[in-house]
């Protein structure tokens, strides 16, 4: 389509009230998938802010067309937070590193109408989003695609000045109908309460990147479910004193992490799969259900609208972590077997240590893209410098309210 100089745009921030329906129809409209392919589809639950709500700051833009007959054609969210993005050598006694934090922005949930594209528009939102960003602040400002989307690559790293930063991988398995075993005898389960974990994870994960330093709202968010820790269970069968203990004595291996409930935010639903895809998938689940001692990895009912449970604040230490690890992986999708989910996922860095500890199958799995912008002239410590040119961590904090 032509670019159309006649064209007016209105770029205004989403009004609930009159904007929802709208809203939701570019947002069906935006997920048609090609005929003949199977597509993911979204289900936002009638909440269009649900991506963003739980952020410290959020907002959401709509563009409209100008004139008598309004149409809404396009829409993008955006929030900002407070997180990490280095660290430096602390001068103080027995303390290491301390982190350096930043503001930053993410951008998401960007829509533009099949109709009114190649118009300019989606550019003019981002721009838009980017000023509000600047007026709260945000000194970065990052987006997450798919990689193989080529279009949005490009509308942000050849239009907008987004440079390719972080490339991490979103790990996907199934939820199975039969239950997981865990290795109890081997391995001691703790659940954390939120005190507890808010204080292990500043105490081990504050230097990790893109770590929230809100990260109490995120633990006593009500879509946080739990955050759990692996440890080895000791000859004595004893194997977890404290929090205190732990961190002043930590065991020679451990992992950790939480789970957080984003069913009750919004479902997913695979379209356009053969009816023979369909018959393998309901075949594997019959055999999963009528044998469930076999232990037979199924495919879930992925062909209607299912939920989906993330891991975040994934970590660990210690030769045993990845075998810790999938102990609580196994613990997590026993809890999403429970409140009926598809999935379970989860996003690392390409090289994180404890990644191989992690269960998923490689083609639910997928490489995402992330790519970051600076938007200040001016650098919150001098010692970072330019965050957006950065060399990639071995880690990363993926905020669960972003998923």
């Amino acid at each position: 389509m032509e670019e159309d100089d006649n064209l007016m745009i209105v770029i205004r921030e989403f009004d609930p009230q009159l904007d929802r329906e709208s809203v939701e129809s570019v947002e069906r409209m935006c997920e048609v998938g090609p005929s003949g392919k199977i597509s993911l589809f979204t289900d936002l639950l009638g909440d269009p802010l649900c991506r963003i709500r739980h952020s410290p700051s959020y907002l959401m833009l709509v563009a409209e067309t100008g004139g008598p007959l309004r149409e809404t054609v396009g829409l993008v969210r955006g929030c900002v937070k407070t997180v990490t993005c280095g660290r430096k050598m602390s001068h103080r006694n027995n303390i290491g590193s301390i982190p350096i934090a930043t503001k930053v922005a993410y951008l998401l949930g960007l829509r533009v109408s099949p109709a009114y594209r190649r118009r300019g528009i989606a550019s003019k939102l981002v721009q838009h989003m980017e000023q509000w960003f600047k007026q709260m602040g945000a000194e970065y400002s990052y987006m997450a695609t798919d990689e193989e989307n080529e279009a949005s690559v490009k509308l942000f790293t050849e239009r907008c000045g987004y440079n390719k930063f972080r490339a991490p991988s979103v790990l996907v398995n199934p939820v199975y109908h039969h239950h997981i075993p865990l290795p109890r005898r081997r391995v001691k389960l703790v659940r954390l309460s939120q005190s507890e974990a808010q204080i292990l994870y500043r105490h081990q994960f504050a230097c990790t990147e893109f770590f929230p330093h809100d990260i109490d709202s995120v633990l006593s968010n009500p879509l946080s479910l739990g955050t759990f820790l692996a440890v080895p269970v000791h000859s004595d069968g004893s194997s977890w004193d404290g929090i205190d203990k732990f961190l002043a004595s930590p065991p020679n291996s451990w992992a950790v992490l939480s789970v957080w409930n984003c069913k009750n935010s919004f479902q997913l639903e695979v379209r356009g799969a053969s009816r023979l895809v369909r018959a393998l998938a309901g075949t594997s689940r019959f055999i999963d259900r009528m044998l469930p001692w076999f232990k037979i990895p199924s495919f879930p009912n992925l062909f209607r609208p299912f939920g989906v449970y993330f891991l975040y604040g994934v970590g660990g230490a210690g030769p045993q972590a990845q075998h810790l690890m999938r102990a609580l992986c196994a613990h997590a999708h026993n809890m999403a077997r429970e409140g009926g989910c598809g999935l379970v996922a989860t996003e690392v860095a390409a090289c994180e240590p404890i990644r191989d500890g992690v269960p998923h199958w490689r083609r639910l799995s997928f490489a995402d893209l992330w790519c970051v912008k600076r938007l200040s002239e001016e650098y919150s410590d001098g010692e970072i410098g330019d965050w957006s040119k950065a060399r990639p961590p071995p880690s990363i904090f993926v905020d669960p309210r972003e998923v």
